[in-house]
């Protein structure tokens, strides 16, 4: 089917549906008449859009044959034909499928991998980019486990961040990061390369993930910080194991133990219901372990190059020479970037 047809089709349908919800329709017909009304208003918007562009321009050619009015006629053709590519192509963005989940808030999840100190440091500052960027884009940013290493770094962070389209624009960064640097540690001024890793998951609701409470192993313990003193004397600590999935999420940051099963069920949900996502949709990742990876050097999404202050995404090959401005938070480059690589493959793919 062209793209002529589709756009047809989807204008009819929804001349069709908005004849029925304003026939005095009720019931279930009318809410699922309403509610995909409503998914193809924004779709006809772009549609009528560049209908009335195309007009424009017809009209502007028309006015070519008379003398007179040619000088303005052309002008005008120039300008509508230089917009008309960008409307086209908002037209096809606004068919792609959507993502249920990029309107949602996400949680994210950092955890040094290979390279010991260092790594861990490096996630600390990883995090706190995360924090600024969070910022920058009105967020909110609020932590849920911050576990330091003994040299400040960070052993284990996780943080939900609330606000809108926080997955659609933060679902990239999961994987692997690769930092190369001279750690402060290092007295022969060697460059080392270590590695983190990172998970971005769809905040779940209760209503997307059912759990058994029979299903669940729930633990409790005393809390300990970095070096293992206890950071309270009594079991506030929660490790709940979700035993069909094997998923085990430990939380230990609150010391209410009612806040911290709190906690850990919301992460919990959160990774069963980005568990079901996988299942439904083939392309992405099959399961959480193959989107975060095993944290091996050789496994990266994106370099940190500090020496040369460069940040590299491998998967679009982009390169940065601003290291200092991406660790400050200012991701949007990179995220833009990878935005635009899978709005082309979905296109393809969608033959649109």
């Amino acid at each position: 089917m062209g793209l002529d047809d589709r756009l047809e089709r989807i204008v009819a349908r929804h001349d069709e549906l908005q004849a029925l919800m304003a026939s005095g329709a009720g019931g279930d017909e009318f809410v699922q008449a309403s509610r995909e009304f409503a998914e193809l208003e924004p779709i006809v918007a772009s549609i009528n859009a560049y209908r009335a562009a195309e007009e424009e321009r017809d009209g502007a050619k028309a006015l070519l044959e008379d003398p007179e009015m040619r000088d303005l006629a052309r002008a005008e053709l120039e300008e509508i034909e230089a917009r008309l590519p960008e409307l086209q192509q908002q037209v096809r963005l606004a068919l792609l499928p959507r993502d249920a989940a990029d309107e949602r808030s996400a949680i994210l999840e950092i955890r040094p991998a290979a390279g010991g100190d260092e790594a861990a440091l490096f996630a600390a500052e990883l995090f706190a980019a995360y924090k600024r960027f969070s910022d920058l884009n009105g967020w909110r940013f609020e932590v849920m486990e911050y576990a330091e290493s003994d040299l400040a770094g960070l052993r284990e962070g996780m943080a939900t961040i609330s606000g809108r389209s926080v997955f659609a624009r933060l679902k990239y960064e999961s994987g692997v990061h690769r930092v190369q640097r001279v750690p402060a540690t290092e007295n022969q001024g060697r460059t080392h390369t270590s590695t983190v890793t990172v998970a971005v998951l769809p905040e779940a609701e209760e209503v997307d993930v059912q759990i058994d409470e029979g299903d669940l192993r729930i633990d409790v313990y005393r809390a300990s910080g970095a070096g293992g003193q206890h950071v309270n004397k009594t079991e506030s600590a929660v490790r709940i194991t979700h035993m069909p999935s094997g998923i085990v999420v430990a939380m230990q940051e609150e010391k209410s133990q009612h806040k911290n099963k709190a906690k850990a069920m919301k992460i919990l949900r959160a990774r069963l219901y980005e568990q079901q996502r996988a299942q439904a949709h083939a392309h992405r990742a099959a399961d959480r372990k193959s989107q975060v990876g095993t944290g091996d050097r050789s496994e990266r999404i994106r370099t940190y190059n500090f020496p040369q202050g460069r940040v590299t995404d491998h998967r679009v090959n982009l390169t940065l020479h601003k290291i200092d401005r991406v660790m400050a938070g200012e991701f949007d480059e990179i995220v833009d970037a990878l935005a635009r690589e899978e709005q082309t493959a979905l296109l393809a793919a969608e033959g649109i």
